[in-house]
């Protein structure tokens, strides 16, 4: 126990960890003799070179085409893994109307961690594009969008803020939760273990975290078009409004309120300025482009 409140301490998540995230090992988050301190940097070139998009999918199939017909065939993607979590509807059968999919399915259902694990153990390139099953109003330029600031090394990581994230995540700027996000393989292959033993919901704050140690640059890429669906639109009302609870449960497992309060400042922080800041310069110039002309 001692050994491992100092490896927290030396994250500085003393404190801030959830029973989920205190009984995962450290090494998920690069706490070898050898991991960098500083900004992150690739270690290995093993993995072929291209965009591993991994989607995880449970009872589905009345709204994954949305997203599958953008994404299979997507020029700026080497490969679509769709895993199948334990789906007791037509979701399997759906799937495999799409030859070139690389199907991976379990039964029963695991959760969504679980399944993102095994997508990202199967994958074989040295990037990762991961994908929510239930988005709405995606187009093929949003796909470039989200892998565009990444691709240019601009970011380590980028990550979707969606039309419809919460009034919150719209204001300060970022979706810490966000299902939609692209990073080094590298970053993510060593959590495998330890994210089969998460919660069900806790993957995305976990991996919030192993960007935070790893210094990650983080862009976020807005899609004023895209929405996820909702559970109650899933589900119905109560039903919904469980599996919403269940979420945010889950994410206290992982950090305490603290720890998520704490982790958001900290990714406030990575937030890529530069590129922000290029932004911000290119309106300035069109604006001053449109008052000479007007």
């Amino acid at each position: 126990m001692a050994k491992r409140r100092e490896g927290a301490a030396r994250m500085d998540f003393d404190g801030s960890r959830g029973p989920a995230l205190r009984a995962a090992p450290d090494f998920a988050f690069g706490e070898s003799p050898a991991a960098p301190t500083g900004p992150a940097t690739d270690p290995s070139a093993a993995d072929l070179k291209g965009i591993s998009c991994v989607v995880c999918a449970y009872n589905e199939a009345d709204r994954i085409r949305n997203i599958l017909d953008v994404i299979v065939g997507h020029p700026s993607l080497s490969e679509v893994i769709v895993v199948n979590d334990g789906s007791t509807d037509a979701t399997e059968a759906l799937l495999k109307s799409y030859p070139t999919i690389r199907l991976l399915s379990h039964t029963p259902n695991r959760g969504k961690t679980y399944a993102l694990s095994r997508g990202i153990a199967a994958a074989r390139y040295d990037h990762l594009m991961l994908l929510d099953a239930d988005l709405a109003g995606i187009k093929p330029a949003d796909i470039d969008a989200l892998a565009a600031p990444v691709m240019r090394g601009e970011a380590e990581v980028s990550i979707s803020l969606r039309s419809n994230s919460l009034w919150l995540y719209r204001q300060i700027g970022i979706d810490f939760v966000s299902g939609e996000r692209v990073a080094p393989k590298w970053l993510l292959k060593g959590a495998v273990e330890a994210m089969q033993r998460l919660p069900r919901w806790g993957g995305e704050v976990y991996m919030n975290e192993i960007f935070i140690r790893h210094a990650c640059r983080i862009a976020v890429v807005r899609w004023p078009r895209v929405v996820n669906i909702r559970k109650y639109q899933k589900f119905g009302a109560w039903r919904g409004a469980l599996a919403e609870v269940k979420m945010i449960s889950d994410a206290a497992s992982v950090l305490t309120p603290v720890g998520l309060v704490r982790q958001n400042f900290r990714m406030l922080n990575l937030i890529n300025r530069r590129s922000w800041r290029a932004k911000i310069k290119v309106f300035a110039q069109r604006l001053a482009s449109y008052r000479l002309t007007a």
